[in-house]
């Protein structure tokens, strides 16, 4: 299947206008962008969960890979 080359984009643009009318269309370009920032939160919004490690070794490694929060749980009880 070939890609959308300027002819095709140019009638799909005419069909939409027709569609919608000059005076929509601004609204519908703002209600997709603001659908595409949404969208984008939603995907990005597991970035700030920690990823919990158990041993301390591997949270350098768990950090340097993802970039997200490490947090190390240690087994054994914190002696005081």
């Amino acid at each position: 299947m070939a890609g959308l080359g300027a002819p095709e984009l140019i009638i799909v643009l005419v069909v939409v206008l027709v569609l919608f009318g000059g005076s929509k269309l601004p609204k519908l370009a703002r209600s997709l962008g603001e659908a595409q920032s949404e969208f984008k939160k939603g995907t990005d919004g597991d970035a700030a969960e920690p990823v919990v490690v158990v041993d301390r070794e591997d949270a350098a490694a768990a950090a340097s890979v993802n970039g997200r929060p490490v947090v190390v749980a240690d087994d054994a009880p914190n002696p005081r």
